[in-house]
């Protein structure tokens, strides 16, 4: 499994952000092959939160969010913490970004609040998903199916979408978003040879 060639990027505020949820799927991407830009609202340091509540890492973006753009990027991962995922939802280039990578059919994973942004961002609608429970209804209200799993992987929709519950399923969502990577690059490479 290679996603040499692969760029991803994911999505923060500058604070507040969960930081397992940065971190691991930043880790694993790269350990995947994957190329990884962080974008945060400003071109300050991201103070990353423990539990919502101990500080954590701190971690240098590569961009903001304003700058990026979703062409040259393979998927888009968004962490949680609830005050990252409240400041995000609103912030009209973090959605702004999450509806390119919809129109361009890439991948968008958010784990635990992040799915948050998917309300609105108007991706929620229709779609299997899970999140940290206290978001079900407002994910429920805005017309998705919410399952309590440990990941789920809808591919139903104009593009792949993977969410989680939170930090301890965080292996199996940073394993699932290289999933989902990988097999695009294996029908890139079919589609090469024919």
């Amino acid at each position: 499994m290679s996603l040499d060639g692969k760029n991803v990027l994911i999505l923060t505020t500058n604070y507040g952000t969960e930081q397992d949820e940065l971190l691991k799927p930043a880790a694993d991407l790269r350990k995947a092959g994957a190329r990884v830009t962080v974008a945060a609202q400003k071109d300050e340091a991201v103070h990353t939160l423990v539990s919502d509540r101990r500080p954590g890492a701190t971690v240098p973006p590569d961009t903001t969010m304003a700058k990026a753009t979703a062409d040259g990027f393979a998927a888009v991962v968004v962490p949680g913490g609830t005050v990252n995922a409240d400041r995000l939802r609103t912030d009209t280039d973090a959605r702004r970004l999450l509806s390119a990578f919809a129109e361009a059919g890439r991948p968008i994973a958010a784990i635990c609040h992040g799915p948050w942004i998917l309300v609105d961002s108007e991706l929620a609608e229709g779609r299997d998903l899970t999140s940290y429970p206290s978001l079900r209804p407002d994910l429920e209200n805005a017309g998705a199916t919410w399952l309590d799993r440990e990941v789920v992987v809808d591919t139903t929709g104009s593009h792949p979408l993977i969410t989680s519950r939170r930090p301890g399923d965080l292996d199996a969502f940073a394993s699932a978003i290289v999933d989902i990577l990988d097999a695009d690059a294996d029908a890139d490479a079919a589609g090469d040879r024919d």
